[in-house]
């Protein structure tokens, strides 16, 4: 019996132990089974986490590169605007400046108009001062003639009438006197000169004058025009004297530059070719002549170079040698004369075992300042030897061509070898005319005073030197002026040159308008 009682009890207590053991096995089973969930769930949390972080750096990285973009176009925008408003402010800075050049022209206008008009209100006041004494001086005398009888007032007249023609009288004998005691040394000389011309016409002609042959005398009509006005539109573009005689299908072109005379011999040549005679027609070749004539000088200089064998000459220099083809000393082509002086230059150096090159250069260049001295004031030597200093030649060309007159003093021997050449090329027989040289002289001269008066256009001086044809321009020079200068001109002719007979004084003054229908 007592064996028996506790075994409920001990199968109780076993039961006990056993469900606590499977509770706690169960128990650590769920524990271990939570924590591997729990570790999974985090694990994925942190994956998820990490996808997170990455898709919002992208979408970061994203923004960012689009707020970049937008920030790039913006600041190209407005460095764009910025640009156009920097092109719209030097516009306008343009524009100012312009008006302000306009508004300073303007303002010089309005000063010189103001000054003429203070000028001419000053002699219009003068002017009226002088009228109203000579207005008192009349009424003082029509009240002295009112209180004379007409036999008192004629006695009076007449007496004032003889003292003033005595006076007038003394005055023009002494004046007789004085200009025949001055004029008497100066008439002998015109008379030696005329003499000295007349005995040189056949040189003076060859020099000066050209012949054109036509193909029937029916063109010297269509040369002349209606009332002359083609012959004197040819006559005042080129400068020369249109002569038309009773010579069988000839024209002869006088002048004493050879340029004007060659312009006008091939531009009455092309008009005859093309058939078309008139003004316009007129004008408009011989400006292509004298285009073409540029390239005619251009050729010949070149050809001397050529000639010569001479190397490393500036262009400029090959122009202005190539004009001495149409300029003439004493009666002696320029340019020949200048390519005979450098073969002798060139034989002379030799034997004196100086460099043949440096003296064919002095040779042909000795003589080039001709070709400018109408423009540059002062001998032509030193002209020519300014204008080969400016255009690269070496210090013993332009100093020997300085020198060869003496002018300038010589620092080598070529300089003694070109007044040596230049005196045996001169020496030859009929090589050259004193009175050719005078007479050419003289028309240049005439044309170089003209050109010096303000609004000259150009001068011609034409009929052998008998007329001096000065054209103006019509906005500086008004008619008035255009008087006052022919007596101007005259009277400078009078005192600073000698010559025959007397010279007609033409200014011309005329306004131009041309307009084209399209």
């Amino acid at each position: 019996m007592e064996v028996v009682w506790w075994l409920p009890t001990a199968f109780t207590m076993l039961g006990i132990a056993a469900g606590y053991y499977v509770h706690a096995i169960l128990t650590k089973l769920k524990t271990a089974s939570a924590a591997k969930e729990a570790q999974i769930t985090l694990a994925g949390a942190r994956r998820d986490a990490e996808v997170m972080r990455k898709d919002a750096e992208l979408k970061a990285r994203d923004e960012v590169l689009r707020a970049r973009e937008a920030f790039e176009q913006e600041i190209k925008s407005r460095r764009q605007e910025i640009v156009v408003l920097e092109e719209r402010v030097a516009q306008r800075e343009t524009n100012l400046d312009r008006k302000v050049g306009m508004l300073e022209k303007k303002e010089m206008v309005l000063d010189e108009k103001i000054a003429a008009l203070e000028k001419r209100q000053g002699e219009l006041k003068a002017r009226d001062q002088e009228l109203q004494g000579l207005f008192d001086q009349a009424r003082e005398k029509l009240q002295q003639v009112a209180v004379m009888s007409q036999e008192e007032a004629r006695k009076i007249l007449m007496h004032q009438v003889e003292e003033e023609l005595k006076h007038e009288t003394g005055a023009l004998i002494r004046r007789m006197q004085d200009e025949a005691r001055e004029n008497s040394e100066k008439d002998a000389r015109r008379i030696v000169t005329i003499a000295v011309e007349r005995y040189a016409a056949d040189t003076v002609s060859e020099v000066t004058t050209s012949t054109v042959n036509l193909p029937n005398d029916e063109m010297k009509g269509r040369i002349i025009g209606r009332e002359g006005r083609n012959i004197r539109a040819l006559e005042a573009a080129t400068g020369v004297n249109i002569l038309i005689d009773d010579t069988p299908e000839v024209v002869v072109i006088s002048g004493f530059d050879p340029m004007r005379r060659e312009v006008a011999r091939l531009a009455l040549e092309r008009l005859m070719a093309d058939g078309r005679i008139h003004p316009s027609r007129i004008e408009e070749v011989v400006t292509k002549v004298q285009e073409e004539l540029q390239e005619t000088i251009m050729s010949a200089g070149e050809a001397a170079i050529y000639e010569l064998g001479l190397q490393g000459v500036d262009p400029e220099l090959v122009r202005t040698l190539g004009r001495l083809k149409f300029r003439h000393s004493f009666a002696q082509n320029v340019l020949q004369h200048s390519i005979d002086m450098a073969y002798l230059m060139a034989m002379m150096a030799s034997e004196l075992g100086l460099d043949p090159t440096i003296a064919k250069r002095v040779g042909l260049f000795h003589d080039i300042g001709k070709a400018l001295d109408h423009s540059i004031e002062g001998s032509h030597a030193v002209i020519g030897a300014d204008l080969l200093r400016k255009h690269g030649e070496v210090a013993v060309v332009y100093n020997a061509v300085a020198a060869h007159h003496g002018e300038v003093e010589a620092e080598s021997l070529y300089s003694i070898l070109a007044s040596a050449a230049d005196a045996i090329s001169a020496s030859r027989p009929g090589a050259r005319s004193e009175t050719t040289e005078i007479y050419l002289k003289r028309l240049e001269k005439l044309e170089t005073i003209a050109n010096g008066f303000r609004g000259v256009e150009k001068s011609y001086a034409m009929q052998a030197g008998r007329e001096i044809r000065v054209i103006v321009e019509p906005g500086k020079i008004d008619d008035n002026e255009a008087m006052q200068m022919a007596r101007n001109i005259s009277k400078q002719i009078e005192q600073e040159m000698e010559y025959p007979g007397q010279i007609k004084v033409t200014v011309v003054r005329e306004t131009r308008c041309v307009e084209y229908a399209r």
